[in-house]
């Protein structure tokens, strides 16, 4: 039997456009390059990959996705460069979210106890949700406990709208050592 020491989960994250790939590990990491190389040779370089393969990948995916993600500048050694434009900085920023994200789900045990295998923590509270105010970023989540209490939770008003969290809901408060999450079975 293979055990947590000898495996663990692992994914690659892309982003697609229209069913396209257009953003993997390597393009992310051709991206940052321009952008802190501000130049396609040297993000080439610095990456490990050819010039022509750089500009390849480039000139595809803008034809994918029909806008440019890069902007060049010619002028030589001293005037020319290239810089991500907002698409490109935003598919950038989109990825490393998204990686990092997903990276977090795989390496953390409690989520995967919570999905449906066997949990170890015990600190988890049933109860009813009373209230629910939702700011710009964070969510404020009241919840009464079975027992007479009640928990306040602070969590990203996505989950909030993610997990679809309204007032009168069943849920369970899962206390963690630094945070309390907000759990509920899925419909």
């Amino acid at each position: 039997m293979l055990t947590r020491e000898k495996h663990k989960p692992m994914c690659k994250v892309w982003l697609e456009f229209k069913g396209e790939p257009i953003l993997g590990k390597g393009g992310a990491k051709i991206l940052e390059a321009i952008q802190e190389e501000e130049s396609i040779s040297k993000a080439a370089k610095k990456v490990g990959m050819s010039y022509r393969y750089v500009w390849n990948y480039l000139a595809k995916t803008e034809k994918t996705l029909q806008e440019p993600i890069v902007q060049t500048h010619r002028g030589g050694r001293t005037h020319g460069g290239t810089k991500l434009t907002k698409l490109g900085e935003n598919l950038l920023k989109e990825y490393k979210r998204v990686e990092g994200y997903v990276g977090e789900i795989l390496g953390d045990e409690e989520h995967w106890e919570a999905v449906g295998l066997k949990i170890s923590a015990r600190n988890r509270l049933k109860g009813v949700v009373k209230e629910v105010e939702k700011g710009v970023v964070a969510a404020k989540v009241k919840i009464r406990i079975n027992t007479p209490v009640v928990v306040t939770a602070l969590i990203s008003k996505e989950a909030v709208e993610e997990l679809d969290i309204k007032p009168g809901n069943n849920v369970e408060a899962v206390i963690k050592a630094t945070e309390v999450m907000v759990a509920k079975e899925r419909e």
